[in-house]
């Protein structure tokens, strides 16, 4: 049974902890072993996982935690919120074989960009017809490879494509990609991928229907992370008149349209208000009836707010104390006249302001930019420190940047962040790093790729049991991770079905758990008001309020004397 303590401070700030099992395994050797799907105690979250991999002295190199509850808890919102929209996963946003087989066993299809990734999800026995491949301008080998495998949607936007793959693959289902950009989106593609809609796509259907091709059907894609929900229905819009002109002008019976992606992922995102466009564009251009099958490609909104980092620093960089000089006055005279010039022999020290005015504290962690931060260079992400210790609301914040391992000066995570002060051998976790982050890290300067250890529920694990391709062989049993235990100045006990809590000075307060939890379920914070459990993380709120590990939320309520008080999730750090 997972017991519980609740304590407050001097400012009222709550903390909790667990106690600990004298049995517990020590969860780092699961990173060294096999891929397997980890079962947790019911109680049990990502933040517990992680401290008990930390705190286990054996661990060093950054590690992630993929949480499978979280893939799937998505799935589900996607069926209710875009019930007509089959999703084919973006496979190059996070090809985790893991992650791979967890969404082929729900049932979803996916979208492949190179052979590379159709081998990958055809052998784990997909059927073909799960797959688009949705790369507009392919390599010949490609093509080839697709034919070979049975992959037989792809896409185009260009007539040398379509000469290409009537040359290579006649019998071939093509799918026209056309242009619509979203208006805000974190990475834009239409300057890459797409035709124009009114004159360039007409010109290419036919041109389709001259070579003997088949048309399937039209694509789109607004842009990945898309902020600008009107847009999904000006591409639908754009894509029914495609439609109309086919089977008008051409005779052409197109029946599938590609929705593409643009889906947000991140925790506390949503797609709500994408999904009301969408379903009001499809109810109005597209009703239920016409014959056309809809599909699309989300890739972060799967997997981004699964996948949780945590890294450990390694150095950390000072300025020196105020102190007067130990050279001769001329020498350091000399000194503090001379320039760094740069090439066009201007003062170096105007040409970088950032550089000029660094931070008071630098702090070196073990992965950057080469390695899971590559998507702050290419994904245009942005992440947000939160130190893995504790942190009362009576901690000085200091301004501070974080760095990674390599020699480069590029490498550089977050800069003018406020963190307490943190020492080395303390952990720094990030969350949403689950997208666009490990499929493009590498080796540099002989740093180490992040191992991933996979978890889920015994909920999500009997679900997945035996849904192909998983097996019982993919979910190992993990034995009593505890709950964060922290030092603390109170004296607490327990009484059944009871929480009893002993403030400074003596103070005591009890009261039934389910009465006060079902008091203060959905309180939300202010959006803009501090965490003062991290010190550094704006507090969100909302949610339903409870002990188990689902609960991410701090909530405000007060005890029955009045006294206020801050309920925190059972994992250390609120999410």
């Amino acid at each position: 049974m997972n017991i519980t303590k609740l304590f407050w401070n001097s400012d009222w700030s709550i903390v909790s902890s667990h106690l600990h099992n004298p049995k517990m395994q020590l969860i780092s050797k699961y990173l060294e072993e096999e891929p397997r799907i980890h079962v947790l105690d019911p109680g049990t979250g990502v933040w517990n996982v992680i401290r008990s991999i930390a705190e286990s002295g054996v661990q060093e190199d950054a590690f992630y935690v993929c949480d499978i509850d979280d893939v799937v808890k998505k799935y589900e919102v996607w069926k209710q919120k875009l019930p007509r929209v089959y999703p084919h996963y973006a496979v190059k946003c996070n090809d985790s074989p893991l992650v791979l087989e967890v969404l082929a066993a729900l049932g979803i299809g996916f979208d492949c960009a190179s052979k590379a990734e159709m081998s990958q999800v055809i052998k784990m026995g997909v059927d073909p017809k799960r797959i688009i491949f949705a790369n507009p301008a392919k390599p010949a080998s490609h093509i080839r490879h697709a034919a070979s495998l049975g992959v037989e949607v792809m896409t185009f936007d260009n007539e040398v494509e379509l000469h290409k793959i009537r040359t290579l693959y006649s019998s071939a289902k093509v799918v026209l990609r056309i242009r619509c950009d979203s208006e805000v989106a974190q990475c834009p593609l239409g300057m890459k991928f797409g035709c124009e809609a009114t004159m360039e796509a007409p010109r290419l259907l036919a041109l389709a229907k001259n070579l003997g091709l088949h048309v399937e059907g039209i694509s789109f894609h607004v842009g990945s992370g898309c902020g600008d929900p009107p847009v999904f229905r000006r591409a639908i819009a754009r894509a029914r008149a495609l439609f109309d002109h086919a089977s008008s002008a051409l005779g052409m019976q197109l029946t599938l349209l590609d929705l593409g992606g643009g889906y947000p992922g991140n925790k506390g995102s949503t797609i709500d208000a994408i999904a009301d466009v969408v379903n009001s564009a499809l109810e109005e251009f597209f009703p239920v009836g016409c014959g056309v099958n809809i599909i699309a490609e989300p890739g972060r909104f799967f997997v981004a707010s699964a996948y949780t980092l945590a890294t450990h620093i390694h150095s950390l960089r000072e300025p020196p104390p105020k102190a007067p000089s130990i050279l001769p006055a001329s020498v350091a005279e000399s000194l503090g006249n001379s320039r760094n010039q740069g090439a066009d022999g201007k003062d170096s020290e105007n040409l970088d302001e950032d550089v000029k005015e660094q931070p008071k504290i630098m702090y070196y962690i073990n992965d950057g930019v080469y390695g899971s931060f590559g998507n702050l260079l290419y994904d245009h992400a942005h992440v947000t420190p939160i130190p893995l210790k504790p942190i009362l609301s009576s901690s000085k914040l200091v301004p501070s940047s974080i760095w990674g391992p390599t020699c480069d000066g590029l490498d550089r995570v977050c800069e003018g962040v406020l963190l307490p002060r943190l020492t080395v051998g303390d952990w720094i976790v990030f969350e949403d790093m689950g997208a666009y982050t490990l499929v493009s890290a590498g080796p540099f300067n002989g740093f180490p790729v992040p191992c991933v250890l996979t978890v889920a529920s015994e909920h999500v694990a009997h679900l997945l049991r035996d849904k192909l391709p998983l097996t019982q062989s993919h979910f190992e049993k993990v034995i009593d991770i505890p709950l964060t235990s922290m030092s603390n100045n109170w004296s607490p006990f327990i009484a059944d079905g009871e929480i009893v809590c002993r403030a400074k000075g003596g103070k005591t307060e009890e009261w039934n758990v389910g009465e006060r939890l079902e008091k203060v379920e959905n309180v939300t914070l202010n959006p803009t008001e501090s965490d003062l459990i991290n010190g550094t993380r704006p507090g969100k709120g909302g949610g339903t309020l409870g002990l188990g590990s689902e609960v991410s939320h701090l909530h405000h309520s007060h005890t029955p004397s009045g006294l206020p008080f801050q309920f925190v999730e059972v994992s250390p750090v609120v999410n």
